[in-house]
């Protein structure tokens, strides 16, 4: 029995030393964790940087607009009749004037034919009763009702004159036209489509600006204009219409500037980005667009100060809280926060805290552009 005892307190000891190795392991462990935390500096975040640069920007209206035709019709027939002639192939340009579509007029014509002889027979019997009253052998009545006879043969000849030119379509000005509508042997009732006619050089570009820009707008200010259609290309030209009335319901006024398009390569109908430029410029301080930390309580730049640690130069990042402004391209405008000629982070902001020490490596920093013409590969 003392033996068992014996065995017990021997395993007990045994398993208090083994726990209180252990024990002293661990905490020798959690010091050394410790104090290597405490001495512990992280390496510092590399960022790309860029300075804030003052400079002067042309001040604009930015608006979305649609382009619109200087002249645009839709064609179709005034008369009802069966398609004889299509002149023209679709998507080509026609002059003013040129045959597009006769339709068929065989009935109108041989119509014609009889009223040009009771115009003739009229215009004999005029003539004979006119001889005839000179010598007094008729009286005025006669002479009148001849007159009436022939005025009324030469009117039924010029009705179906009228009647055959309209049912012969011509364009009534120069311009694109589209895909037809009609095909041969087709019968068109009065209305019916046969094609739409564009003019296109030049065009214009419709949009709508808040009426507290009245002020400013004029005939002849200038504007600009991108279509994403055509990626980096831009057209000037020139404000030619101000609606002389603001919308009630939005306040806004609709403008209209017309755009040079010799190549016809702007189409009615497609959206645009018009910018109406000024004359004047204003002051601005610039930062790229990336340098700033959007957040819901306000947005901020990281600035690069220059300081000493222990006899060695590090690079530190603070954090500044600004206001921003108008946005062109890839910079943004800064209008409290920063002074012109500061440093800030320009890529790589997003992984900072505020007093954190950065490495700064431009090697393969993007270079921002006002007006960006983003390459595809």
């Amino acid at each position: 029995m003392r033996r068992d005892i014996r065995q017990g307190l021997v395993v007990a000891v045994a398993l208090a030393v083994v726990v209180a190795v252990l024990a002293g392991v661990k905490a020798a462990q959690i010091v050394r964790m410790v104090r290597a935390n405490e001495s512990f500096v992280p390496p510092p975040e590399v960022v790309t940087s860029a300075r804030v640069v003052a400079t002067r920007w042309t001040s604009t209206r930015a608006a979305i607009g649609s382009l619109v035709a200087v002249r645009g019709v839709t064609l179709g027939a005034e008369l009802p009749g069966l398609v004889r002639e299509i002149a023209f192939e679709s998507g080509t340009t026609v002059r003013r004037g040129a045959v597009l579509a006769r339709l068929d007029t065989s009935a109108e014509e041989a119509q014609l034919a009889a009223a040009q002889a009771d115009a003739a027979l009229a215009r004999l019997n005029l003539e004979r009763t006119r001889r005839l009253r000179r010598e007094e052998a008729i009286a005025q009545a006669d002479l009148d009702a001849a007159e009436a006879r022939a005025k009324q043969a030469n009117a039924t000849v010029a009705n179906l004159r009228a009647t055959i030119a309209k049912k012969t379509v011509r364009a009534p000005f120069d311009g694109r036209i589209s895909i037809r509508q009609i095909e041969l042997g087709q019968i068109l009732s009065p209305g019916s489509p046969i094609a739409s006619l564009q003019t296109v050089s030049p065009i214009h570009a419709d949009f709508w600006l808040p009426q507290q820009a009245l002020a400013e707008l004029a005939v002849g200010q200038r504007a600009r204009m991108r279509v994403d259609t055509f990626r980096g290309a831009a057209w000037d030209g020139a404000i030619t219409t101000v609606n002389p009335e603001v919308d009630p319901a939005t306040r806004n006024v609709r403008v209209r500037a017309t755009f040079p398009n010799p190549d016809g390569r702007l189409r009615p109908g497609m959206f645009a980005n018009v910018e109406v430029l000024s004359s004047e410029t204003r002051p601005v301080l610039t930062i790229p667009a990336t340098a700033v930390v959007f957040a819901p309580y306000g947005d901020s730049v990281f600035a690069l100060e220059e300081k000493t640690d222990g006899g060695r130069s590090v690079t530190v990042a603070h954090q500044k809280f600004v206001r921003t402004g108008e946005r062109r391209g890839d910079l943004v405008a800064v209008e409290a926060g920063l002074r012109a000629g500061e440093t800030v982070v320009s890529t790589g902001a997003f992984k900072l805290r505020n007093g954190a020490t950065v490495r700064v490596d431009n090697a393969l920093a993007p270079r921002p552009q006002l007006a960006p013409t983003p390459t595809e590969q």
